[in-house]
């Protein structure tokens, strides 16, 4: 019975013991995951800054003109075409309109 008893008390000490370990390590696991978490969201900050950058319209009509050789389009050169409604009349929305570039050839020469 003594022995009974000392191995059951023995168990509840390791099991103690055990979950304060236990309790250590996801503590710094939580830690490690914050960190990374910080790490993360300022990767995410710079990168939405270098996509705003990027993207920007100044930015892309200057790419465009200077080394695409592209050009605003000249007056004549953009047909619309509108598009009825294939619905139901009940069902209809306001009409679609489909802007076409006409396209000439561009001699781009560096």
């Amino acid at each position: 019975m003594r022995l009974l008893a000392m191995c059951t008390g023995l168990c509840l000490v390791f099991l103690f013991v055990w979950e304060r370990v236990d309790m250590v390590r996801v503590g710094y696991q939580v830690e490690r995951l914050k960190q990374e978490k910080t790490v993360l969201e300022r990767e995410r900050n710079q990168l939405h800054i270098k996509v705003s950058s990027l993207s920007a319209p100044d930015r892309v009509a200057k790419i465009a003109t200077e080394r695409l050789g592209m050009a605003p389009s000249q007056r004549g050169q953009v047909i619309v075409v509108r598009v009825g409604p294939l619905m139901a009349p009940s069902m209809q929305s306001a009409p679609v309109e489909l802007r076409v570039a006409k396209q000439e050839p561009v001699d781009v020469r560096r």
